[in-house]
């Protein structure tokens, strides 16, 4: 059985090309009071303002996008607990297709309506009892629909891959390079591609995923030297990043460009999602916010250093968000 081709540097700037005009050129934000706090010179990655609330519309547009005219009578399915939903939703919407999401019954209501919205229609399953990816091929088998993974797929690799193309161009335009990039992780689509531009433009940086404790399969995976699984599949606010393992795609790219992880709890979460909005006037879902969260908690060195942070999302529902504001107002100052 021959190996499936992985995504490289060029195929990044292709899906960069494609998806010009069409997703947002996100901003790479600066804070003082991070510098102040790290010793570092760090930049945060803006993905809350992306099309859709999420880096994932990147990802989707591209794969969507180049869809043969023989492919896209059926539309599109896919399985997410939302921001791949909308992600999908929004692109199939923009190019004339319908589209169905699997979606967990307990994903957030705010990222439901949403996809919705957009133009999908959802199917929802439990997580605790029942396989999306079967119900999501049966649907698929029913109507014709083309599957649309979440992560591990060569387009999808590459069209997540442009925000870390993003992110080495806009710090060379500052004639600056990174030391360490971080990324949020869950499947591993975006921290791979990421790293693809990331270390074609700059070989000597660090990239690292960053994930909700507990759930941090990629930083154990790479200490295995395999692919490890979570030992749960829910359990954590950081509801976008409960993959139960890294991608066996994503997994072959960051093996070997990333290879190192931290986590964050959910009480650093809680206090990373406040400070975004405080510092940045920024609204940053919990899953969005890990890696920043693991940066606020000095789990990564970024004295003397240049850093980029991914700040992956922003669709949080309202109840959640004030349960983060409260939460780090409670705490002693």
């Amino acid at each position: 059985m021959t190996e499936p081709l992985l995504p490289n540097f060029d195929d990044v700037v292709s899906a960069a090309d494609r998806l010009h005009g069409v997703a947002v050129r996100t901003p790479l934000l600066h804070s003082a009071r991070l510098d102040a706090l790290t010793g570092g010179r760090v930049f945060l990655k803006a993905e809350p303002l992306q099309r859709t609330g999420s880096f994932k519309f990147r990802g989707a547009c591209n794969r969507i996008s180049r869809l043969p005219e023989s492919q896209k009578t059926g539309g599109v399915v896919a399985c997410s607990s939302g921001n791949h939903a909308q992600g999908v939703a929004a692109a199939a919407t923009l190019m004339g297709m319908p589209s169905v999401i699997v979606m967990p019954k307990d994903a957030p209501a705010m990222k439901k309506a949403r996809t919705i919205a957009f133009g999908a229609e959802v199917v929802e399953y439990d997580r605790e009892t029942e396989d999306r990816d079967a119900i999501a091929n049966a649907i698929a088998a029913e109507r014709g629909a083309v599957f649309v993974p979440p992560y591990d797929d060569f387009h999808i690799i590459a069209g997540q891959g442009t925000v870390g193309l993003e992110i080495v161009r806009d710090l060379s335009g500052r004639d600056l390079a990174p030391d360490v990039v971080i990324s949020n992780a869950s499947g591993g689509g975006l921290v791979s591609g990421i790293a693809l531009a990331v270390k074609e433009m700059f070989p000597e940086a660090r990239v690292l995923t960053a994930e909700p404790a507990g759930f941090d399969d990629h930083a154990r995976s790479f200490r295995a030297g395999g692919r490890e699984r979570n030992n749960r599949v829910s359990g954590s606010i950081c509801d976008a990043l409960l993959a139960p393992t890294p991608g066996r795609l994503t997994f072959q790219i960051s093996s070997h460009l990333v290879g190192e992880g931290v986590s964050a709890t959910d009480e650093e979460v809680m206090r990373a999602v406040a400070f975004a909005f405080e510092e940045l006037k920024l609204v940053v879902e919990p899953g969005g916010a890990v890696a920043l969260a693991a940066v606020l908690a000095g789990k990564v060195d970024l004295a003397g250093k240049v850093a980029a942070v991914v700040l992956s999302g922003g669709n949080v529902d309202a109840g959640m968000f004030q349960r983060c504001l409260d939460f780090a107002a409670a705490e002693p100052a």
